[in-house]
């Protein structure tokens, strides 16, 4: 329902005013005032707007209180808001369209279309928060996940109804990586969450990275820098509640997240806001409380049900892989991807530094031989890294560690498995094959 109507439902009679209707007394930061409303957290309000020519309201949400005072958080900008002005509680439920109507949309934080496609038809509600799924009633990680880059694919694989992280810092392809993804991935539905992002981005990658062919089986939830930091952490949420509507479906869903660092930091600013304190590093402890809440939504569902395979990205900043919501982010997903700037700057694409990374899955959802050789791969790279000083200067001799003659012989073989073009897919058992082809596992190693 668009907030004109709802202003017409709740601005009937001056009776209803003057007995429902609370008042404004502060506006703080970010943050309203009221008094006189008798509502809980997470409640949604309509504050009256006096524009130039006539009253008009904007939406709220009830994100904290102090004895009578109630904090609430608007999700546009509040200007036309004057002292005194009325606040009314919305009756109506705070939920959000899903189903299959939105394959192919473009919508915002609240589901309204940002796209030229016109409106939503066919409408069923979800809701924001979701639902508990009992840990023991979950289907467990056993399927391996195509998703077309041979790296993750070969090296670090990924099973279906896993929570990944991606983690980079700026200007190292995570956005082409995740375009890539929702291209080559062996899913039913793709469900996009662009949370934070700077609006030319957001177009960009619908564009350019994701494409016509990706958005056929696509929906995009946007919600850049500029909105505000409600309607960004209600972007996350209602990404997820689509996600999770599909695989109450029965469907595989892929759920990309850029990024999970954004949704933090749009639960900071509310939170300081209301005058919760800063605990470490200038995040108050709310926020270390909503992502584990936001993340274990997916995955997979109920025996014989759908799954979500969510891949979250996490800024570094200045590359700090200590970084509090790095940090956080590493204990509570199933795995890391780590893109590395070294990479980058050398032109390795996708940069995903294999050594960094790991998938907790992956010893489960692969065979023995398959894992022996990833390790091995991996092994080989890192003992060449340890000892490319040596090898650089002309100060090694062959000869005299076997097995760092063997990762000067297949390192560039190694390198090559690991690149790939953004045009370029790679199902899941020609990334097998390129792994099998780069060496034999010896019976002994040096």
């Amino acid at each position: 329902m668009k907030l004109s109507e709802l202003w017409q439902d709740i601005k009937p009679t001056e009776s209803y005013q003057a007995k429902s209707a609370g008042r404004l007394v502060r506006m703080v930061g970010l943050t309203l005032e009221a008094i006189g409303l008798n509502v809980r957290v997470g409640e949604r309000c309509l504050v009256e707007q006096t524009g130039k020519s006539s009253a008009t309201g904007i939406e709220a949400e009830v994100v904290g209180f102090d004895g009578k005072r109630i904090f609430l958080m608007p999700i546009e900008q509040a200007d036309g808001v004057k002292p005194g002005a009325k606040v009314w509680p919305l009756e109506v439920a705070a939920d959000v369209p899903v189903g299959d109507m939105l394959l192919g949309r473009v919508l915002d934080g609240r589901g309204q279309p940002l796209d030229t496609l016109g409106p939503l038809k066919e409408i069923q509600q979800g809701h924001l928060q979701g639902k508990i799924i009992n840990p023991l009633q979950r289907t467990p990680i056993r399927t391996p996940l195509d998703v077309g880059i041979r790296a993750i694919n070969a090296m670090l694989t990924v099973g279906r109804g896993q929570r990944i992280g991606l983690f980079a810092g700026s200007g190292v392809g995570k956005s082409v990586l995740l375009g890539m993804m929702t291209r080559f991935t062996n899913a039913d539905i793709v469900v996009v969450g662009l949370i934070g992002e700077r609006g030319r981005e957001v177009k960009e990658f619908i564009d350019e990275i994701l494409g016509e062919e990706g958005l056929k089986r696509a929906v995009v939830v946007a919600s850049p820098a500029d909105d505000s930091p409600l309607l960004r952490l209600r972007a996350a949420q209602y990404c997820t509640a689509i996600a999770e509507h599909f695989r109450d479906q029965g469907k595989n869903v892929l759920l990309l997240m850029d990024s999970l660092t954004r949704y933090a930091q749009a639960q900071r600013e509310i939170a300081l806001a209301v005058g919760e304190p800063p605990a470490t590093k200038g995040y108050p402890p709310s926020v270390f409380n909503k992502l584990p809440t936001l993340v274990e939504r997916a995955g997979n569902g109920a025996e014989g049900g759908g799954s979500i395979t969510a891949f979250y990205t996490v800024l570094t900043e200045g590359d700090d892989m200590q970084d509090p919501i790095a940090d956080a982010s590493r204990a509570i997903l199933d795995g890391h991807i780590v893109l590395s700037r070294r990479l980058a700057e050398e032109g390795h694409y996708p940069a995903i530094d294999v050594e960094a990374s790991v998938s907790r899955v992956m010893p489960q959802i692969v065979d023995a031989d398959w894992l022996k050789k990833a390790q091995l791969a991996k092994q080989l790279m890192s003992h060449y890294r340890q000892n490319q000083d040596l090898i650089s200067v002309g100060a090694y001799q062959p000869g005299t560690d076997q097995l760092l003659d063997v990762a000067i012989e297949r390192l560039p073989k190694i390198k090559a498995m690991l690149q790939q073009g953004i045009k370029e897919g790679c199902d899941l058992e020609a990334s097998k094959q390129h792994l099998d082809s780069l060496f034999f596992v010896p019976e002994q190693q040096g």
